[in-house]
């Protein structure tokens, strides 16, 4: 009786790669659900909050983020293991070399040949678009309008999300045809990129939220201060109604070199906060129980703890964490695309995805980077989340040297509470998916950096 190593070198080598790709998309999918499963379980039984936080945080508010977190964990498990059979289905059956001849046949149909294969290629992925967009549709819609908007976050409009996407899709697919260059194919793709993150900021993102001059005042007036001293070449300060779509805080800054732009969400700020707005302070005819509840609600930081917190955005900055990133990421695609040079012409690759007679560069492109790249890029994934982790632990160091530890320690604690943040976590998920560190450990760190 033949051995199971025996049985697998007498399979050919195609049938290797496929079952070697299948086996390992299923290792990682049981090893993610490892994972969830003991986050869920921290979820289900921490139901009181943890004596570190018990002067900071509130029942009700760890309670509701409890309950969010576990029903997104819930959604999560089902949508992806939706997503798994899917995959799996699709490969076993032929899926992609199927899609690939009815695309020829449409493609010939309005008048190409076979040799054109870029109008094939581009059937191709309209037609894979338009099976993920429709298949992945009611698990988008749940997200969104059930799971999101029952716990108070989502306010957008179906058609407006769906205008964002395409018109963020177009963008990408036009510059990357009009940038095309085969010899340096990664250089291309981070130019795209960063153009892109431009022209969205300036032209595509202000058709689905109002961007407003940040008013002068004292807040201003700081923020170009704190900018000026690190060298922060600071152009623009905007505020955006991000409260339109969503409940959740957040502020980045973009733009190329010498014209930096900084964006504040409104739910940041607690003078703009839509939340705030609905429930002002004070109001005549008001008993002291509604005034206690509605100040409990508010949402948004103060003056100096928003100023934390874009000390601690612009140490990525000061630091050189964003070039670092950017290097990183071209390292990165210039290695993908080499093995790529060197893996095309192998045609048992092709032969293991059933094409045998044809050897498309689109395919070659799926098969490598999505197939035959798996172990290495779950290896890279978990190398950058350390980095990622390691990064903002000295961006918070930064926000500390500019005197923000006390800001920023509370900023914190008010930014999970409003995004439902949940402080515990499994140590192994943190591990493996925390770009960021879990709160309890951020706020150590700044709370021996305020005893120094």
């Amino acid at each position: 009786m033949a051995l199971p190593g025996e049985l697998w070198a007498e399979l050919p080598v195609e049938k290797r790669i496929f079952c070697s790709v299948l086996l390992f998309s299923w290792a990682v999918y049981l090893w993610e659900a490892f994972l969830a499963r003991r986050q869920r379980k921290v979820y289900r039984t921490t139901t009181h909050v943890p004596w570190e936080l018990g002067q900071i945080m509130d029942s009700e508010t760890f309670e509701k983020s409890r309950l969010y977190q576990l029903d997104k964990s819930t959604f999560s498990f089902w949508s992806g293991l939706y997503s798994e059979l899917e995959g799996t289905l699709i490969l076993l059956c032929g899926g992609i070399p199927f899609l690939w001849n009815v695309s020829g046949q449409i493609s010939g149909r309005a008048g190409f040949e076979p040799e054109y294969e870029i109008a094939q290629s581009l059937v191709f992925l309209l037609l894979a678009t338009l099976f993920s967009a429709v298949t992945g549709l009611p698990w988008s819609l749940y997200n969104t309008f059930v799971i999101e908007e029952k716990h108070g976050f989502n306010q957008q409009f179906l058609a407006i999300r769906f205008l964002m996407t395409s018109c963020i899709a177009l963008s990408a697919m036009f510059l990357i045809i009009f940038t095309k260059d085969f010899s340096v194919p990664g250089f291309n793709t981070c130019v795209s990129l960063q153009v892109l993150v431009t022209i969205y900021a300036d032209y595509i993102a202000p058709l689905f939220d109002k961007f407003i001059p940040l008013p002068e005042g004292e807040l201003k007036q700081a923020i170009e201060m704190m900018a000026k001293s690190i060298d922060f070449p600071l152009t623009k300060v905007y505020v955006v109604e991000g409260s339109k779509r969503s409940s959740h805080s957040n502020a980045y800054f973009y733009g190329f070199f010498k014209n930096k732009r900084i964006v504040l969400f409104d739910t940041l700020l607690e003078d703009y906060s839509a939340l705030n707005k609905e429930h002002p302070e004070g109001e005549d005819g008001e008993d002291d129980d509604t005034k206690s509840k509605v100040k409990n609600k508010k949402q948004g930081c103060k003056n100096e703890e928003v100023l934390a917190v874009l000390g601690h955005e612009l140490g990525h900055w000061k630091l050189g964490h964003t070039i670092k990133n950017i290097v990183i990421s071209q390292m990165n695609s210039f290695l993908c695309f080499f093995l790529f040079a060197v893996l095309i012409g192998q045609k048992e690759l092709f032969a293991a995805f059933g094409f045998y007679e044809t050897q498309p560069t689109l395919i070659g492109l799926m098969i490598v980077f999505q197939f035959i790249f798996s172990p290495y890029n779950e290896i890279l994934s978990f190398c950058l989340t350390v980095l990622s982790r390691r990064f903002e632990f000295q961006a918070d160091a930064f926000a500390k040297e500019l005197g923000k530890a006390k800001d920023l320690y509370s900023a914190l604690i008010k930014l999970n509470k409003d995004n439902l943040g949940f402080p515990v976590s499994d140590w192994i998920f943190s591990m493996w998916h925390y770009s960021h560190p879990p709160l309890l450990e951020r706020l150590q760190a700044l709370k021996d950096a305020k005893q120094d």
